[in-house]
């Protein structure tokens, strides 16, 4: 049975002005994890949690000093953000990838946008890909298309939920590849979804390391798989690496 299958959301209607947490899941990312956290920091948020899936490196010790609540939990990417979101105590919460960074107005927009619109319940961000170059300006138009015609956001364009709505909507699927994208599926039936201004600096590892054209097709794929109604199972099998 499609995890979507006979879902319908309630309405949602008692907001207030929000608080943020961000929840970052780690996985080997001493690298990256302290500009997430200070990315956080800098734009406002009101805790920031970081939950890490058994790192063999410093990640743990980098989020510690970086002044994060650090968290443990299974390896697997939905499986850590549902941990987060059940500690966080903000009003809203934003899933941060540990190789991206907000914008120093991020946290102010998603109040702002929140507050003046009880319909909207979440979003993501537009991407600022940190290379140069027109074929990667053309990635991030194609993203930001996507998500306004399709209301599908990924997990490196932050994603962005009221709390209350994320609960009722029981988190993140347990799914081993995709997660993001089935949420989006679920969480654009209870009401407006946004693409915010303020940029989101998003690693261009993946791209780099796959080849930018490779990548790409490898989204597209995936997406147009689930717009068919291919189970993400059998799609793991065929993208075993997908994280």
């Amino acid at each position: 049975m499609s995890w979507l299958a006979g879902f319908r959301c309630q309405n949602f209607t008692d907001y207030s002005v929000p608080s943020v947490s961000v929840i970052i899941p780690t996985l080997n990312e001493e690298a990256n994890v302290g500009r997430a956290i200070a990315s956080a920091i800098e734009a406002g948020a009101s805790e920031v949690i970081v939950v890490d899936a058994g790192s063999g490196d410093q990640t743990v010790a980098v989020a510690s000093s970086a002044k994060a609540t650090v968290l443990h939990s299974e390896r697997g990417r939905a499986v850590q953000q549902n941990v987060g979101a059940d500690a966080a105590c903000g009003d809203v919460l934003l899933f941060l990838h540990a190789d991206c960074e907000l914008h120093e107005d991020a946290v102010s927009e998603i109040c702002r946008r929140l507050s003046a619109d009880p319909t909207m319940v979440g979003g993501c961000f537009r991407q600022r890909i940190d290379a140069g170059g027109m074929r990667y300006r053309i990635v991030e138009a194609g993203n930001a298309l996507r998500v306004r015609l399709l209301k599908w956001g990924y997990g490196d364009q932050a994603i962005f939920v009221r709390k209350d709505v994320f609960q009722k909507l029981g988190g993140f699927p347990n799914l081993q590849l995709m997660e993001d994208l089935y949420f989006m599926k679920r969480l654009k039936r209870c009401g407006r979804i946004a693409l915010l201004r303020s940029p989101l600096t998003v690693s261009a590892r993946r791209w780099q390391d796959r080849g930018l054209v490779t990548q790409t097709l490898r989204n597209w794929t995936l997406i147009t798989a689930a717009h068919l109604g291919i189970s993400p199972d059998r799609l793991a099998r065929f993208y075993p690496n997908d994280r």
